[in-house]
Order: structure tokens, then sequence, then C-alpha cells
């Protein structure tokens, strides 16, 4: 049998959906023995087909997320299953939960319970907007984030509704920084003995990815302006995408067609089976409700539609995220001094680990800053440096020097 990287390292999944599965794979796939705790009655993105690919025993949704994995299902809400758990919990090495917040200190599996069984446990969490916050309780869902990510808006048409990214991009990339994250948090256990918290949520996830775009934004002073021509999902059930309002724009997220028809004033839904009609009157469906939506201002839907607990939001340009209050709750955005550039600020780090924070220790360097630096550590003299700096062999630029 062949090697690989993670034999012998244990992952106890208690995620649901897309993001934790997602991350919780990739470990697998590098030899981590997963364990899937799913409720008795199966995990939710199970009974979740998308695109209608309901498979045979295993739609194509939970076949797609979980390879390289067991299953365990067992129900945490009984006293003896919690027992379960929590003896597993002894033999793990990592643990990861996308519960909504508070729902692991009700269950009795929150960081502080499960280290004191395994301080060498990795305690992985993973939220929509952060774990405490303005906007901790808002669906973490996916193109509700792709909205307020301000990214919708670097494509498209001037003036016609932002189009979202033909994948679910903020579960994907959410679920790479878990994964990278609990990678560095098992470095950090190989090299010390200790295992940590390790926080990552969706919302820091799709803004850190957008390192250049929003860098240009914040650090080049370059504003967002969509041409008159577009620059730039199938499986989802409509209605689902982005939509003009009397005002601005508004994004809407697979809504019950009954309660949307009563919300919007649309008499034709009121019969409409969601998951019947959504997938063959999708065209109708959604020419139908952009034609509503266009009656009342965004603030007047998100608020109207969000009472009746429809999934919406608003839809972000830059300017708008980066003055967010979860974004400045959670510090999403950092500021450093670069010595030819001055002052920065630009994405910070999308993932939060208890005892290893992650830090900036030094802007981009200069072309070929620390060549000689680097050769020396390498165990090159000087007139070996000098010599490969004479032959062009290797290239060094100077920092200026600083002014008095």
């Amino acid at each position: 049998m062949t090697h690989r990287i993670l034999d012998g390292y244990r992952v106890l999944d208690c995620s649901i959906a897309m993001a934790g599965p997602f991350a919780a794979q990739r470990l697998g796939d590098l030899g981590a023995d997963v364990v899937k705790v799913e409720p008795v009655t199966g995990e939710w993105q199970r009974h979740a087909a998308a695109g209608g690919a309901r498979g045979n025993a295993v739609n194509v949704s939970f076949l797609s997320l979980n390879r390289n994995k067991r299953s365990l299902a067992v129900d945490l809400k009984s006293a003896q299953g919690k027992e379960v758990l929590l003896q597993l919990v002894g033999t793990a090495d990592v643990f990861l939960q996308n519960y909504r917040p508070g729902v692991a200190e009700r269950l009795g599996v929150d960081h502080k319970t499960l280290s004191a069984i395994n301080p060498r446990l990795v305690y992985v969490s993973m939220s929509g907007y952060g774990e405490d916050g303005p906007h901790r309780n808002l669906p973490g869902q996916d193109l509700l984030l792709q909205a307020k990510s301000g990214a919708m808006l670097s494509t498209g048409r001037h003036g016609e509704p932002p189009q979202p990214a033909g994948q679910y991009l903020v579960d994907a990339v959410t679920a790479s920084t878990a994964f990278e994250a609990v990678l560095a948090a098992l470095l950090h256990r190989e090299r010390t003995g200790e295992g940590q918290l390790v926080k990552v949520n969706m919302l820091d996830a799709i803004t850190t990815l957008q390192m250049q775009e929003l860098s240009v934004f914040t650090a080049g002073g370059v504003p967002q302006r969509r041409g008159s021509e577009p620059h730039a999902h199938v499986y989802i059930r409509a209605p689902y995408g982005t939509f003009k309002t009397a005002d601005g724009f508004l994004a809407l997220a697979m809504p019950d067609l009954p309660t949307l028809g009563r919300v919007i004033g649309e008499d034709t839904f009121l019969t409409m089976d969601s998951e019947v009609h959504g997938w063959t009157h999708r065209d109708e469906i959604f020419r139908s409700t952009a034609r509503r939506l266009l009656l009342r201002t965004t603030a007047e839907w998100l608020d109207e539609l969000t009472a009746a607990g429809i999934w919406c939001g608003p839809v972000y340009d830059y300017e708008q995220l980066v003055n967010d209050p979860q974004i400045r709750h959670n510090g999403t955005f950092v500021e450093y001094d670069h010595p030819t550039e001055g002052r920065v600020r630009t994405p910070g780090f999308p993932y939060s680990f208890e005892k290893t924070p992650a830090t900036i220790e030094r802007g981009a360097p200069l072309m070929g800053e620390h060549s000689s630096e680097v050769l020396e550590e390498a165990g090159f003299t000087p007139d070996e440096i000098a010599g490969l700096l004479a032959n062009g062999v290797v290239a060094e630029t100077r920092l200026p020097d600083p002014v008095p």
C-alpha cells in the first residue's frame, strides 16, 4: 500500500454541507483516517441533491464531498451518543465542525470540553461570518457571501445585475482555507506537542482570496468600474441569483416559492412546489421575481424577505465590504509599513490560530532584496556571493537609504 503523508492521523468530521466536508475530504485524500460523524438520519447533504442528481443510494452532492471517509452515524443529542464521541475524541488528532454559533457548547463538544479530554487535539471551528460580531447569526450560504464579498461587481455590464461565480466559490475557498489551517496546526503540534483552537469563517476566506483585487482598491486607490460589455448556477433551483431593485441590487437564494410569492405579491408562485417547479420553470420564475423586485428598494425588500425567513442579502462593492461592521470586527484587513510603498492596507488572514497567530514580518520584497542573505545562510562565502553577483548568476536590489 502506498504511504500517504497523513497516514496515522485521525480526523473527526462533524461538519455538514460543502465547506467542512470538502476540507475533511482533502485530509482523507492525503491519508488521514477521516471518520464522518453524522446523525442517524444522515448528514444534510445526503438529502440535498445539487442539480437534481440523486444517484442510486448516494446523491452526487454527498458523493463528491465525502470520499476517503468512514461513516459513524450517531445521535449526539443523546447521552450515550455524546459519550461515544467523547471517547473517540481521545483517539483523534483533528476535530472539525461547522455548527451554528453556540451549538457546540449546547452539545458539549466545544473546544474547552474536548481539549480537556485531549490536549493535543486540533479543534477546527468553521462559521459563516465569524463566531461573534454583528453578523454571526446570518446564513452562511455561498451566494450571499459572494454578494457581500464585492467580487460580483468586478464582472458583467454596468447597470446590469452582478453575476455570481459559476461554482460554489465561497464554500470551496473556505474548504481550502480550513485544510491549510489544519496542516499548519498539525505542524505546530509536531514541534510543540500541543493542540489548539483554529477558527475559519467564510467571509474572511472569500475576502482574503481577493488579495490582488482588493489591494488594487485599498492600496492602489483604483475603484471598480464596469464597462458596457460583460467581462467574465445551473445546479440550484430558481430563483437563485442577483436581482435589480428600485435603487440597487439584491441577492436571493433558494426561497420557498409560496412564501416568496406572498412577500413579493406574485400569485403564480402560491401553488408551486419549490423542489419541482423550481427546476422545471426556472426562466419563468426568474423573470417574475425580477419584475416584482423592481417595484421596491433593496432595503425594503431585505426587511420583508428576512422577516419571512427568506435567504437574501445586499450586493456589496469593495467600499461597502471594507467598511462592513463584521469585517471591521473580524480584523479582516491589516495595515503595515512597507519600505518603499509606505503605509499599506490589505486583506489579512483567513484563519485564526489560538496559539500561533499569523503576522506580517515584512512586505513584498524587492527583486533580489535578500539574495546575499539567503545565499549566506545556505553556506556561500562572501567571495562566492560577490562572484555570482558579478557574473549575473544572481541579482540583488538594495533598499533605498532611509530618509533622514
